[in-house]
């Protein structure tokens, strides 16, 4: 499955940028290296280097865990390697807002996969509203969704920090566009579904 390949192959790059500096220094969002030098890989290399374990491992059961259920669903619309140019899509989206902004910024630089799994975990949301995630308790996956928006909104107004909540915000409608685009019929199926309320 394309899921299992793209936390290996994520899990490899970013071991290797955990033992080599300079890597993670070519891979990492850093917006002068675009603007000057044209780096535009950097956009979706940095969706495959992590801050430390815990970030990487965080955000690999995610895409482990909801990213089978996207890329079965997507495989039947528009292929395997449709799903793959979603997600590889969805972090060079995520990310986007957060280039603009920071664009001419040399103190700024951004990595991880977050605004990729965003885009999966929003759909997966859409394709299954009651299914039950672990975020540290039990919670419907729309309950999740919610929180996860709304903690974003507010973490992002806030500023600071080292974590990027505005490609997670990005990333998550990203998702859900992407879905509704390729399947409106994904939409009427979630409001049924929301309707139809299931235990674990």
């Amino acid at each position: 499955m394309l899921t299992l390949l793209l936390i290996a192959v994520t899990v490899v790059v970013s071991w290797l940028a955990f033992e080599r500096p300079s890597l993670l220094q070519r891979l990492i969002l850093w917006p002068p290296a675009i603007d000057r030098n044209r780096q535009f890989d950097r956009l979706l290399t940095h969706g495959f280097i992590h801050a430390d374990w815990s970030h990487l491992i965080f955000n690999m059961i995610t895409l482990f865990f909801f990213g089978r259920v996207v890329e079965a669903v997507m495989s039947r619309y528009i292929g395997p390697i449709g799903f793959l140019l979603f997600y590889l899509s969805a972090i060079v989206v995520a990310i986007l807002p957060t280039y603009m902004q920071h664009r001419h910024d040399a103190r700024y630089s951004s990595l991880g996969a977050s605004g990729g799994v965003s885009a999966v975990l929003f759909a997966s949301i859409l394709l299954d509203p009651w299914m039950w995630i672990l975020a540290p308790l039990p919670v419907p996956g729309f309950l999740y969704g919610i929180g996860y928006v709304a903690y974003s909104f507010w973490k992002d107004r806030q500023g600071g920090g080292n974590v990027n909540h505005s490609a997670h915000l990005s990333g998550a409608a990203y998702g859900v566009m992407f879905m509704l685009l390729m399947e409106p019929g994904v939409l009427p199926h979630f409001i049924r579904s929301l309707q139809s309320p299931r235990m674990f």
